[in-house]
C-alpha cells in the first residue's frame, strides 16, 4: 500500500495497489471492493500499449500506465491498522473532464457496505482536501440510509 495521506484522531489513507491489497480490504471490510478493482484493473489493462515486442520488455511501464489511469481504490485505517472505510477516486485523484468520459462515481463506503461518514466524516473530508475533491456523503454514499 501506499501512504497519500494522514487524517484526524490518529488515522491515515493508503492507496491499494495490488489485487492482494484490495482482497485483504475486502475480507476486512466484508464488502466486494477485490471485484470492483479487478474489473477496473483488467478495463485498463487493456488499453495498454507496449513500447517493445520484446518478450522481456514488453510490460516493462504496465504498472505505471494501470496507476496513471485506474481509479484509485483507498482505504482509511487507524493507528492499529484496522480498516475503517474504502474510498474510489478517479485516476490520480482528479475529476475528468466531460470530454475525456466523466462524470465519474466516487464511491465511499464502510464496513459492510455501512455509511461511514458517521464516524470518518472528517477523515473523509482530509482526503477531500488532499486532492482538492468535494467529498459530500449525499454524492458518494451509495445507498440509502
Amino acid at each position: 500500500m501506499q501512504y497519500v495521506c494522514d487524517a484526524p484522531n490518529r488515522c491515515t489513507w493508503f492507496r491499494m495497489e495490488t489485487e492482494g491489497e484490495a482482497l485483504l480490504e475486502s475480507e476486512a471490510m466484508r464488502h466486494a471492493v477485490e471485484k470492483h478493482f479487478r474489473r477496473a484493473q483488467e478495463a485498463v489493462r487493456v488499453t495498454y500499449r507496449p513500447t517493445s515486442q520484446a518478450f522481456i520488455e514488453r510490460d516493462i511501464g504496465l504498472n505505471s500506465h494501470l496507476q496513471r489511469n485506474m481509479p484509485m481504490f483507498l482505504t482509511l485505517r487507524d493507528s492499529a491498522g484496522a480498516a475503517l472505510a474504502t474510498a474510489m477516486l478517479p485516476p490520480n485523484g482528479k475529476m475528468p473532464e466531460e470530454s475525456e468520459g466523466g462524470p465519474f462515481r466516487i464511491i465511499i463506503v464502510g464496513p459492510e457496505n455501512a455509511d461511514p461518514y458517521v464516524q470518518h466524516a472528517d477523515a473523509i473530508a482530509a482526503l477531500g482536501k488532499h486532492f482538492d475533491l468535494d467529498l459530500p456523503r449525499a454524492h458518494c454514499f451509495p445507498y440509502r440510509s
